[in-house]
């Protein structure tokens, strides 16, 4: 969350601005078939599976509907609000919502992509910065509580730098290209498409891709209401099962899984094609392994990926305390792995 704020506050908040896309109570009735799906604008699987409407023809019986938003601390407040079921988030949003003191019932139930180049720490040429050691003094944004702001922190840690010899400020992706058009910040660190606006003016200082090399991955996850997932399990089934056709259309025809996220990004299919080869995308298969999710009789090491995050998370005091391993392990959802995924 931005300023983690207590529990309730957090859900009045979202009840009244309106985050997600409905009512703030639950949707925990078997007999209610409604599935409020939050998604963000990067380059992935999500937003083919919301562009060819796999969903929708796999759950004829179920009303679906999908509400943008631009951060993963925005979907945190949503699922406190409970006006979520469904997203499209990353990893260091997800370990700061299973820690202290949001505590969110959620469960991570798929890998959408691990950050590469599509997410990079950017610096404006005018500002004469060359690495991420000249960045003392400099004004950088970036979307607090993202995947972004968690490399961000790596790549200053790495280097050095206190958070203290900088100054962070607190912006999604489209205000930060509004901020940087009017020469407000000297360095950002975002994901594409917004990354594609910095880089005509700037420099990459460092890439997510350099740092999971370096022992710090980011991943864009999906979760589920874990009430959500109790109550519509056959839901939770097709909707991976979607998700795994996107990423399967990503590696065998490119071309058309770059149209689909082309449209929704309203960019060309070529931009798209482009933005999608700077992920790391999974295939189906990959996300059973011991690596990522794992199966039903031995869950995957991203909970230890997460473990990871939670601690850096609580070493730069943005949560209160980290969760132990069986904590995150219990976080994964792997019910009907492997066979649920198509």
């Amino acid at each position: 969350m931005k300023k983690l704020l207590p529990i309730l506050a957090v859900a009045l908040l979202a009840a009244t601005t309106g985050c997600g896309s409905g009512a703030a109570s639950g949707n925990t009735d078997p007999a209610k078939k409604t599935i409020r799906i939050a998604y963000q604008a990067f380059p992935s699987g999500d937003l083919i599976v919301k562009n060819q409407r796999l969903l929708e023809k796999s759950l004829p019986d179920y009303e679906i509907t999908w509400t943008k938003f631009d951060s993963g601390a925005s979907i945190n407040t949503a699922f406190v609000a409970k006006s979520v079921d469904i997203a499209a988030i990353g990893s260091s949003p997800v370990a700061r919502g299973l820690s202290a003191p949001l505590h969110i019932p959620y469960q991570v139930a798929f890998v959408l992509d691990v950050a590469g180049d599509n997410e990079a720490l950017v610096a404006r040429n005018a500002a004469g910065v060359t690495s991420v050691d000249g960045l003392r003094g400099k004004k950088i944004g970036t979307p607090f509580a993202s995947t972004s702001h968690y490399s961000l922190l790596a790549a200053l840690d790495r280097a050095g730098i206190k958070e203290s010899e900088v100054t962070l400020v607190d912006l999604e992706p489209q205000d930060i290209v509004a901020a940087w058009t009017r020469g407000d910040l000297d360095a950002a660190y975002t994901w594409l498409p917004a990354l594609d606006d910095l880089k005509k003016d700037g420099r990459v200082l460092v890439s997510s891709r350099e740092l999971a090399a370096a022992g710090k991955p980011t991943l864009d996850l999906g979760v589920v209401s874990t009430a959500f997932a109790e109550a519509h399990p056959e839901a939770v089934n097709a909707w991976r099962k979607a998700e795994s056709q996107a990423l399967d259309l990503i590696a065998t025809e490119p071309a058309k899984a770059a149209a689909a996220v082309g449209a929704e990004l309203n960019i060309s299919a070529a931009d798209a094609q482009r933005q999608l080869s700077q992920g790391v995308f999974l295939r189906p298969a990959d996300l059973v392994t011991d690596e990522w999710l794992g199966t039903e009789a031995k869950v995957g090491r991203l909970a230890e990926n997460l473990v990871s995050a939670a601690e850096f998370l609580k070493s730069q005091r943005k949560i209160d305390a980290v969760p132990d391993l069986a904590t995150f392990q219990k976080a994964i959802y792997v019910k009907g792995l492997p066979g649920a995924l198509g």
